[in-house]
């Protein structure tokens, strides 16, 4: 055996030794008797990295999975830099939230357990509930810091942890790096105080608390006739939602029956995220059965939220709607209700929300992607991003909240049934009024990620020329801190109006643009595309959708050609 091999077996026995776990202590006990290197290497061959996402991996034993020697250091490092920080007084509270994942449960007894230890006060969560929740409860209860153990949408395997401060957004550098450098100096584990009990467990209060807030998503005395079929997608979302949508005087939704229960192995999905291919099948299903006037989904932590509306020229007569055209609704709803504050999204998201705000005369800032950097936008009222995450009250939630983004497209819908419209009659009178804003996605999976960072190398080396049959007439390297941001790895392209190769059907294009970045969550490479088409007149729809559609089929195609 060589140097390596004896070097891995060193790594895995000393961690044997403190693990505290049954379950992993089998696992890797297994792979010792085997003498599985790769199964070593692949647990060993490094540390999960704390960022500003906090913790996310597949879990099983070793530095580079999510378990409870992983989670005790996490929550040691954290609970240093907050007593490190902290004045005198009272000890500060950390809030402690968990899904109903595998094991979240005990990776947020063993946080408690550790925060209590090193002298602060510790809260849990009553029982497993949505992360809108417990990013509430930080600042409703005082707290100076909360944790989420949550993987939120992805596969069953995984699992995470995110952390919150005191101002109820999650951690941004240089917070991040702080922690990180406390996690990496936690000694061995059995030096970690960890009591059996002293910290309190959380009643239905604080859930009572949120729903009491979630009025504030709503226009007083607005119409609420609207009917729903809704899906938590297994997640802990259902039992919320459908209180909020009591309270609030809406009927009750009807829920997609085999996904209605939190299920830690997702067993009708693929892949628990509303935006993959088949997520939405059983919902649709269930909406062509008992014609709803929405489709609405949460992903399994809740604070995304995802809508399908009829159309006649779907497959099945449903469809989903992009994350940016609920974006831009939701924006439009809370103009029309007199909100008075900063519009925001992050670079990657539709330009529309930018002219929504523009013309409504309000201010507007774009940020880097996630809420942890969209929710430090002073005088926030509205914020979105792509991905499905949408915060219609940061006076209650500093994040991304899929409860009360659903009482609010549910309330535009109502009004808008009230009217004989729809959801798709207002997204085409703001094509009318700022020109078709036409948005796509290329996700690149790999399973290894230096190909992720090959890619982004080979196009800041040799950036292309044209995409699509559009010229490219500018490059941003976002890892510069450019447009005044700060520095992150991603790539911004802006792309002359034309033709696009002549695939436009007779519209030219105002403007396209294609941004690329590693995601901050996922082993992919995403590229994220939009191209704006002016549009005369309500008959010339059909044919801007169908050229638009066009020109980012060709960036795609040359996108995917590109990266590789």
């Amino acid at each position: 055996m060589g140097d390596n091999g004896d070097d891995l077996f060193a790594r895995a026995r000393a961690w044997l030794a403190e693990d505290p776990d049954p379950e992993t202590r089998e696992e890797l006990k297994g792979l010792l008797e085997r003498g599985d290197l790769d199964g070593l290497a692949a647990r060993f061959s490094g540390t999960l990295q704390f960022g500003t996402a906090g913790l996310r991996g597949e879990m099983g034993a070793g530095p580079m999975r999510m378990n409870r020697t992983v989670v005790i250091r996490a929550a040691a490092g954290l609970a240093a830099y907050l007593t490190g920080r902290a004045g005198g007084g009272e000890p500060g509270l950390v809030v402690i939230g968990y899904d109903a994942r595998h094991r979240s449960d005990v990776f947020a007894r063993d946080t408690a357990a550790v925060v209590t230890g090193a002298g602060l006060r510790a809260a849990l969560l009553p029982r497993p509930l949505p992360t809108p929740v417990l990013a509430f409860a930080i600042r409703h209860l005082g707290a100076v810091a909360g944790v989420m153990v949550t993987a939120s949408h992805n596969p069953p395997r995984d699992n995470g942890y995110k952390v919150y401060l005191g101002d109820g957004s999650q951690i941004v550098p240089p917070a991040d790096v702080d922690i990180a450098a406390r996690i990496a100096a936690v000694g061995p584990l059995a030096d970690v105080a960890r009591p059996a009990e002293g910290w309190r467990v959380l009643g239905d209060e604080v859930v009572e608390a949120y729903l009491a807030r979630t009025d504030a998503a709503l226009r007083v005395g607005s119409a609420r006739s609207v009917s729903v079929v809704y899906t938590p997608l297994h997640g802990v979302g259902g039992s919320v939602l459908g209180a909020a949508f009591r309270r609030a005087g809406f009927p009750v939704p009807f829920e997609v029956a085999p996904q209605a229960l939190p299920d830690p192995d997702f067993p009708t999905v693929a892949f628990p995220n509303p935006e993959e291919p088949g997520a939405m099948d059983l919902a649709f299903a269930t909406a062509r059965a008992t014609h709803p006037d929405l489709v609405i989904a949460n992903d399994p932590d809740a604070d995304r939220c995802a809508v399908g509306v009829p159309d006649a020229g779907a497959e099945g007569g449903w469809r989903m709607l992009r994350g940016d055209e609920l974006g831009a609704l939701l924006a439009t709803h809370v103009v029309a209700k007199g909100a008075r504050g900063t519009l925001a999204a992050s670079i990657v998201s539709s330009s529309l929300v930018g002219r929504i705000a523009e013309a409504a005369g309000l201010p507007f800032d774009e940020t880097l992607t996630g809420f942890k950097w969209l929710a430090k936008v002073p005088g926030l009222v509205f914020g979105y991003e792509e991905a499905l995450g949408y915060c219609v009250d940061p006076g209650g939630v500093r994040d991304k909240d899929g409860i009360t983004a659903a009482l609010a497209v549910a309330e535009l819908a109502a009004e808008l049934r009230a009217e004989d419209r729809s959801l798709t009659d207002v997204l085409d009178d703001l094509a009318l009024a700022h020109g078709l804003h036409a948005t796509d996605q290329l996700s690149v999976r790999v399973t290894d990620l230096s190909l992720i960072a090959a890619a982004m190398r080979r196009l800041r080396e040799a950036p292309p020329r044209a995409l699509g049959g559009l010229a490219v007439t500018s490059v941003e390297d976002l890892s510069d801190g450019a447009s005044g941001l700060p520095p992150t790895d991603g790539l911004r392209y802006a792309l002359a109006g034309g033709s696009g190769g002549g695939s436009t059907g007779g519209g030219g294009v105002r403007s396209a643009r294609v941004i690329v970045r590693p995601s901050g969550t996922e082993p992919k490479l995403k590229c994220y595309l939009e191209v704006v088409l002016p549009v005369a007149d309500r008959a010339s729809l059909p044919a801007a959708r169908e050229a638009a559609a066009g020109v980012l089929g060709a960036l795609r195609g040359d996108l995917a050609a590109v990266v590789g």
